[in-house]
């Protein structure tokens, strides 16, 4: 579905309205969809589709996981999550998983951006240099 100019503009202009102290809020995000499909305007089919392509990538830049070899020591975990809140600014939600084919060494993924330290990163960047 073409998204026309205007829906964009109202999209993004419901985005900014959902955002408390630059963070999204989740009670607006809901109240404002519920507001967008009471009233039915023009074209509020591909408002929604954007706002909702909108929402979707703030929450892919305010999440990040981390994936570690071994179990991942509770100082480690803070000091990351610290790095990376000063990093990426406030809100940001930290998963961390166990991955043993990493073999050691850490993965990070916030958003579109990806941090990789691992060994198995390293080797497979050797191989892909031959």
């Amino acid at each position: 579905m073409k998204i026309s100019k205007q829906a964009r503009r109202d999209a993004k202009e419901l985005f900014r309205a959902c955002q408390v102290n630059g963070l999204l809020d989740e009670d607006r995000v809901r109240r404002a969809v519920h507001e967008v499909v009471a009233r039915k305007p023009r074209g509020y089919n591909a408002i929604l589709s954007h706002f909702e392509r909108l929402v979707r990538l703030d929450i892919d830049r305010r999440s990040a996981r981390v994936e570690n070899a071994v179990e991942t020591p509770p100082e480690l975990m803070a000091a990351l999550e610290a790095s990376l809140a000063r990093r990426y600014g406030p809100g940001l939600k930290t998963t961390f998983w166990i991955n043993p084919e990493l073999i050691g060494g850490l993965r990070v993924k916030v958003g579109s951006d990806l941090y990789d330290s691992s060994v198995l990163g390293r080797l497979n960047a050797l191989r892909d240099s031959f």
